[in-house]
């Protein structure tokens, strides 16, 4: 490695942090003032323009904020856990493609901070550790509300972890790639002329599948239980102030970001889109980066437009999603996909298509039947529980004359009452 080597790595890797660091900043800033306005409120609007720099100003003083220990702490533990999570949320980024290629001299580069033979697979790794964090943090504050908030992490950070992984395994199976770059290359096509060869066409419910795993993933809204603050004060960050405080809410909205762009790279081209062109030339590259940005922020308002409309699920609910629904269908998803490549590798196209409207119409009739089967079994419940009340005594009332007389002997018998018929 040169010196023209060194210069353009560090300008990359620079350039790809700051890119990042500015988009959280900027989707904390675009939350509060998108809830404010779904909710009818002002939002930030104080310091400069549209209080955009809202942000700056609570970020300087949190981290100068007189910072609280409680009794009780284990002290390591509880200063490394807010580091570790933040550093996850960072190191998460590296593998995201931002931007195209360029040429300088006979050197091409890419707008990538590091592309490595395990791909995206890093995200699940980082992931992974990302949950110590907040056990730890809970774990380690010596109070019962963070340990139930990060025992609540723990256990729906693996449910999801799960489902997450088989919408990746899904992706990789279809492009037979691990590497983020060759995932994006697979896309720069078009099917029929006209409409981009994203993955999400042909992969559409791994696509759902992924998503909504993100969003559990980063303990947004309706899935933020390990911080309900209507349960568990603030769950895991209850002990928590000043810049350990912030750190912790950094790595959550840097997860926001992160999770954005693996979904626009997994799903729909990353930086890929028309060049006009300037193909090899930095321009090109930079042109990806916008194409790359504008894909980003439609999810991060995704993330926001769910936060301000869903209210919050129940827990159980919460865990019979990830392995009731989740885990079967991303299973079954996989082994379809996996089929399907195989198919397409060893057999021809009419036979593939023969096979492909044969299996259609086997999943139409199994519909069918399934939704008659329900309906008839609705009926008949209704039928049941009439035949159970049939059998059932009615309860007989006393008539009037029965009443009368009873009266008449409480008092002693010495009035006769005349009951008419």
């Amino acid at each position: 490695m040169d010196l023209q080597d060194f210069g353009i790595t560090v300008a990359i890797v620079v350039g790809g942090f700051a890119l990042w660091i500015l988009a959280t900043a900027l989707f904390i800033w675009g939350e509060r003032r998108m809830v404010a306005k779904m909710q009818t409120r002002i939002g930030p609007n104080r310091i400069g323009p549209l209080g955009i720099l809202q942000t700056v100003a609570d970020g300087a003083k949190l981290f100068f904020k007189e910072d609280i220990l409680p009794k009780g702490v284990d002290k390591v533990t509880y200063f490394v856990a807010p580091i570790a999570s933040a550093t996850v949320a960072m190191l998460t980024f590296a593998v995201i493609p931002f931007g195209g290629s360029f040429t300088v001299g006979d050197r091409e580069y890419t707008l990538q901070i590091w592309d490595p033979e395990i791909g995206l697979l890093w995200v699940l790794a980082m992931s992974s550790i990302g949950v110590y964090g907040i056990v730890l943090a809970g774990w380690s504050s010596g109070s019962k509300y963070p340990l139930l908030g990060g025992v609540r992490s723990t256990a729906q950070m693996i449910s999801y972890e799960l489902a997450m992984g088989l919408g990746l395994v899904s992706v990789f199976i279809w492009v037979g790639s691990l590497q983020a770059s060759e995932i994006v290359a697979a896309q720069s096509g078009t099917f029929f002329g006209s409409i981009p060869a994203w993955n999400v066409f042909p992969q559409l419910f791994a696509f759902i599948l992924f998503f909504g795993a993100a969003i559990a993933e980063a303990q947004r809204p309706p899935f933020d239980l390990p911080e309900a603050e209507g349960e568990l004060v603030a769950g895991f960050i209850t002990e928590y102030s000043g810049a350990k405080f912030a750190m912790f809410f950094l790595g959550e909205f840097m997860q926001v970001v992160t999770m954005s762009a693996v979904t626009v790279t997994l799903f729909f081209g990353g930086p890929s889109g028309p060049l006009f062109g300037l193909e090899g030339t930095l321009a090109g590259a930079l042109l990806g980066t916008f194409y790359f940005a504008v894909k980003t922020f439609v999810f991060m308002f995704v993330f926001v437009w769910l936060r301000g409309t869903l209210p919050r699920l129940r827990y159980d609910r919460l865990m019979d999603l990830g392995w009731k629904v989740f885990l079967p269908l991303g299973l079954l998803w996989v082994m379809a996909t996996a089929a399907v490549v195989l198919i397409q590798d060893t057999l021809e196209q009419a036979q593939v298509l023969t096979g492909a409207g044969i299996i259609l119409a086997a999943l139409v009739l199994i519909l069918i039947v399934g939704a008659f089967i329900d309906r008839s079994r609705g009926e008949a419940e209704p039928a049941e529980d009439e035949g159970e009340e049939a059998e059932d005594e009615p309860l007989a009332l006393p008539s009037s004359a029965e009443t009368a007389r009873e009266g008449a002997s409480r008092h002693g018998g010495a009035r006769q009452v005349r009951v008419p018929k």
